[in-house]
């Protein structure tokens, strides 16, 4: 599990891709690899991946088909940089929310609106998920556990404050460019459980009254 809480903005130094399998190649300094072991899990851009080898300044992740199909971790290019957290160390202050590295779907990049004062991001994500996405509620974006601002039908806002712009990969991303996203476990439990208790009631001939 994870916080949503980005430990390190890593640079990808590289990529062997195979048939269904990309390995990537990411930079990390020795405080940020200290006691990893091969077997480990790592959120990537919010992608929970499993390190499968340590050597020197860097850490290698195998990448499956399923998830270069689902992430945008297909998309990554050599000096790309991606949203690195290890894993959640319990008894250790949680200041995000409980992500479990699982990404539902991606977000497309509508607008950007960067100003002295402000930057705000809009996303527009698959209408099968809007259920799930409330205004002022969690959401997990790119590996960061962010707030949701004003939605617009499958579109959101996010609005992001000065240390997520240097900690994370955020500001790199314009127009266009897809992000991950996963759904706040609580908020879908809550939802899916709503909807399944009315839909008995409805069969039974109940009233929602």
């Amino acid at each position: 599990m994870f916080t949503g809480i980005v430990q390190a903005n890593c640079e990808v130094l590289s990529i062997e891709k195979k048939p269904g399998l990309h390995t990537l190649g990411v930079a990390m300094n020795p405080a940020m690899s200290a006691g990893l072991e091969i077997g480990a899990s790592v959120a990537n851009n919010g992608v929970c991946l499993t390190v499968t080898a340590v050597a020197d300044d860097r850490v290698f992740f195998d990448v499956m088909e399923e998830t270069l199909n689902l992430t945008n971790l297909s998309k990554l290019d050599i000096g790309d940089k991606v949203n690195v957290e290890r894993s959640l160390t319990f008894g250790k202050e949680i200041g995000g929310h409980i992500l479990s590295g699982h990404v539902h779907t991606q977000a497309s990049v509508v607008a950007v609106d960067n100003t002295d004062s402000h930057y705000n991001m809009l996303l527009e994500f698959e209408p099968q998920w809007q259920k799930y996405i409330f205004y002022k509620g969690f959401i997990g974006v790119n590996g960061c556990s962010l707030t949701v601002g004003k939605v617009e039908s499958n579109r959101f806002w996010l609005h992001l404050i000065p240390e997520t712009l240097r900690l994370t990969n955020l500001a790199s991303y314009q127009t266009g460019m897809q992000l991950n996203l996963e759904i706040d476990s609580q908020t879908q439990t809550i939802v899916d459980t709503v909807e399944r208790v009315l839909a008995q009631r409805l069969a039974n001939g109940l009233t929602l009254a």
